[in-house]
């Protein structure tokens, strides 16, 4: 409430309201839109451990944003809603240190090389990249769908844990940096299956995406810089305010009912996308 207060106090003293005014209607008002996309991306993220970035990737394609801006604007807000997020889930008792630990030095390696190589060919390759990163979103949400009518007693009996963490954490930050998302539904995902406990994978995957998603920003900022701050303000604002309660709604949620929503929803944007790029 302070700092509203302060921030109000800050508009009137400086008669900033037409500046504002105008930042929040720029290019369609999108800036709405994106508040929205945060508010609704956290909390399935926040709950299941996947879904922000292709939720908000998906979105933007549609908008017709160029992929280099899709994915440095995604992961310059989730640099604190996955802060937020990762706090939370410590709190909790949610976090397993030494998959962290694991996991995150190759993340980031990954998260480095998918960023520059966005940078580099994203923007005059976009009528290329774009629906190759639309295919991909598809093809992650036919997954979370997969997951909606999975046989929990099939997967629980798959207790080999084969995978190796580092390879999936390179993995993992490589596609998630260039595809603006896909960490949760390729790491958290595999991790689930291999039978390890819900709770402790997505707060885990959670820290460790919030340091790969840091790293990943500030290499698009050195790229590219920092466009469409009300892209960025929007996702920001919708995300920090919900991830605290995500976090504690991990085991409350009904998961299958939202793994199907969220799994169709990212299906028809995805191919909306694709439709729109083989047209123009």
């Amino acid at each position: 409430m302070l700092l509203f207060g302060v921030f109000g106090l800050v508009i009137y003293q400086f008669n900033l309201a037409d500046d504002i005014q105008n930042f929040l209607n720029k290019d369609g008002h999108i800036f709405y839109w994106m508040l929205f996309a945060g508010f609704v991306a956290e909390i399935v993220a926040g709950s299941m451990g996947m879904g922000y970035g292709v939720i908000c990737t998906t979105i933007l394609l549609l908008l017709n944003v160029p992929p280099p801006v899709v994915s440095a604007s995604i992961h310059s807000a989730e640099s604190f809603t996955t802060a937020a997020g990762g706090f939370s889930h410590y709190k909790l008792g949610n976090v397993n240190k030494k998959m962290v630990w694991v996991l995150f030095p190759l993340a980031i390696v990954g998260s480095i090389i998918g960023a520059l190589t966005l940078s580099h060919y994203g923007e005059h390759y976009a009528h290329i990249v774009k629906p190759i990163i639309a295919f991909y979103t598809l093809y992650l949400g036919v997954n979370i769908l997969k997951n909606a009518f999975k046989d929990k007693n099939k997967s629980r009996i798959k207790t080999k844990r084969k995978t190796n963490l580092r390879v999936l954490g390179f993995v993992g930050g490589f596609i998630d940096s260039f595809a603006g998302g896909g960490w949760g539904p390729l790491v958290t995902g595999t991790l689930i299956k291999e039978g390890r406990i819900p709770r402790y994978v997505v707060g885990s995957s959670t820290v460790a995406k919030f340091l790969l998603t840091v790293t990943s920003a500030i290499t698009f900022i050195f790229t590219i810089g920092i466009h469409h701050w009300n892209i960025v303000l929007g996702l920001l604002l919708g995300g920090v305010f919900t991830a605290p309660f995500s976090a504690m709604l991990t085991s409350k949620l009904p998961t299958k009912k939202m793994f199907i929503v969220v799994g169709f929803v990212v299906i028809m944007m995805s191919l909306v996308t694709i439709f729109k790029s083989f047209l123009s």
